[in-house]
């Protein structure tokens, strides 16, 4: 006898086992039915029973964070009966500003219009004359908008703004009823007029040049500029409320000494 045989016979893993026949016998040979498991001590929610107490308050236990919120402050905003509070650095809708004496600051360079991802500003520039004069420089822009179906708020066309001509409010109340009257045209960008001054077109500060106006150191509108204005626009309601500046002779003169350099 092998040694295979040997083992095959002392060992009953290797003896082969009759199958049986479902067809013939009907019956599907099972294992050994073992007892069954109780999970229901897994299956529980709350591991740590609660104790009597817990059990007293348990039904009212949900309204013990609605009871601690009577005495919070209210965080409920009553808008639109009071103004939303926004972020002091929040970006809103844009402004064209303005000069101190009525120019306005947009040179009509259209930087902005170029740096918007959005492609939501036009801006067409037009040549300043002696007797139309917008802002200080030679352009100025003729023709500014700003579409708000586009705008994205990023805020990328004022920092390109090399006079501080755009900026950004707080206004967020851009809704409207149609879709044309999201088109913001220059009128409805440009901010007041400042306190004293005379609208524009008029001339600039005599002896001033336009770095004199970058500098901020136009602090109003002169006689001159009144006058001008008086003349040209008699109508004009600016000037009931207009308030000429009266500036040094040194500080007059400096802008046209730069310019001669």
């Amino acid at each position: 006898m092998s040694d295979k045989q040997e083992a095959s016979q002392t060992d009953p893993s290797q003896t082969e086992v009759p199958k049986t026949d479902m067809a013939e016998t009907g019956e599907r040979t099972t294992e050994v039915d073992r007892p069954a498991e109780d999970h229901s001590q897994d299956l529980r929610y709350e591991h740590d029973p609660k104790g009597p107490l817990g059990q007293l308050f348990a039904p009212v236990a949900g309204y013990g964070v609605t009871g601690s919120s009577f005495f919070r402050p209210s965080v409920t905003e009553e808008y639109p009966f009071e103004p939303a509070r926004v972020m002091p650095r929040y970006h809103g809708r844009h402004q064209l500003n303005r000069y101190e004496d009525g120019l306005e600051k947009c040179i009509g360079c259209e930087l902005c219009a170029w740096a918007c991802p959005a492609d939501a500003i036009l801006v067409e520039a037009a040549s300043n004359t002696p007797e139309d004069q917008h802002s200080p420089g030679e352009r100025y822009g003729r023709v500014y908008q700003i579409n708000y179906l586009r705008c994205i708020f990023c805020g990328f066309c004022i920092e390109a703004c090399p006079t501080r001509a755009l900026t950004m409010g707080h206004d967020f109340e851009l809704a409207e009823y149609t879709r044309l009257d999201d088109i913001y045209d220059k009128d409805m960008l440009l901010a007041p007029l400042p306190e004293g001054a005379v609208a524009g077109p008029h001339p600039m500060v005599e002896g001033f040049s336009d770095k004199n106006y970058y500098l901020g150191e136009v602090t109003g509108p002169t006689e001159e500029q009144v006058e001008w204005v008086r003349e040209h626009r008699p109508d004009d309601p600016s000037l009931k409320t207009a308030k000429p500046v009266k500036y040094q002779d040194e500080q007059t003169t400096k802008g046209s000494k730069e310019d001669e350099q």
